[in-house]
């Protein structure tokens, strides 16, 4: 128990010493409690078990939990967060999306296979044309081993690892991320002087809040009508769709700042009733009030506390 103690207090130190073990090396969360003994890398409960998953690739223990070898904790020490990122990120496209804490499970264990297990982003001398090099990627037919029938199936034939993988169904990731490369391409295109650090949070966004809300006409007695709602924090809009995957929105609000007149209160005005919903919300503009009902009072704090956060804010130009 007395060594036990001292590994994991050491390695506690090494936490802190300045070598970017404070966070998570992949998703960024604050004070990691896992790490990666094959890799050197100090990382949060939800990706370590990612990182089970690549038993090839990485051995994950926990800093609280297990004993720790003298041989792995001089290994730690000699490698850590800052270490490992120079090597598997020295060469992430400014497109590519690096997912946070915050970000849905695929987007994480893509980023971590991409890094760790595919190599994607490690920095290479030469670079090899796919089919001198012995590496592949495309689609061919494949008959299964049940059904007998040829299906078409995304193959990556790959030199350094001696293997030919191939997926059973599409990679989302993927598919983001070179949607955000066109992007990228474009705006660089259409803006050529301008800086990546102003192109990349054009490719795509986040919104701050999004979800379902019913709401009435400019003189509120129209029948109020459900609607998908989403927050832009960025373009300070609130913007409104009939269903959650139009391709276009119905309608649009400006969120503006409280020194301009806007605010938004818990509450339908007098003589107003929801149609189904009864927690109400009403956005004050200079020109007009928007009102909506909320499903529940949960939904309307998280609308109020959401919208509040962008008036709040000063406009900028």
């Amino acid at each position: 128990m007395e060594r036990d103690s001292g590994r994991t207090g050491l390695l506690g130190l090494l936490r802190a010493s300045g070598a970017g073990n404070t966070r998570c090396a992949d998703c960024g969360a604050p004070d990691p409690e896992w790490a990666s003994y094959t890799l050197g890398v100090f990382i949060c409960l939800n990706c370590s078990g990612i990182h089970r998953n690549l038993p090839e690739i990485s051995r994950v223990k926990s800093l609280r939990l297990d004993f720790w070898e003298h041989d792995l904790v001089e290994f730690m020490k000699k490698h850590g967060n800052l270490c490992a990122k120079a090597i598997y990120e020295a060469e992430v496209p400014p497109f590519y999306y690096v997912p946070q804490s915050k970000d849905c499970l695929v987007l994480r264990e893509q980023w971590i296979r991409a890094k760790y297990e595919r190599k994607e982003f490690v920095a290479t001398s030469i670079s090899h044309d796919a089919c001198t090099s012995g590496s592949r990627e495309g689609f061919l037919w494949k008959r299964g081993r049940d059904s007998k029938q040829f299906l078409p199936r995304q193959f990556i034939l790959s030199a350094r690892d001696g293997v030919l993988k191939y997926y059973t169904k599409e990679e989302i990731v993927d598919w983001f991320n070179a949607i955000r490369a066109a992007r990228f391409h474009y705006l660089r295109t259409t803006f050529p002087t301008a800086p990546e650090s102003e192109l990349v949070p054009k490719i795509t966004r986040s919104y701050f809040k999004e979800g379902y809300m019913e709401k009435t006409g400019p003189t509120h007695k129209e029948v109020f009508k459900k609607r998908w709602f989403s927050l832009d924090s960025q373009e300070r809009n609130l913007i409104y769709f009939k269903d959650p995957l139009d391709a276009f929105e119905t309608g649009r609000v400006i969120i503006g700042s409280k020194e301009h007149g806007y605010e938004v209160r818990a509450s339908l005005p007098r003589g107003v009733k929801g149609r189904r919903w009864k927690a109400g919300l009403t956005i004050v503009t200079p020109k007009r009030e928007f009102v909506f009902a909320c499903e529940n009072d949960r939904e309307q704090k998280e609308w109020m506390e959401a919208l509040n956060e962008i008036i709040s804010q000063p406009m900028t130009a």
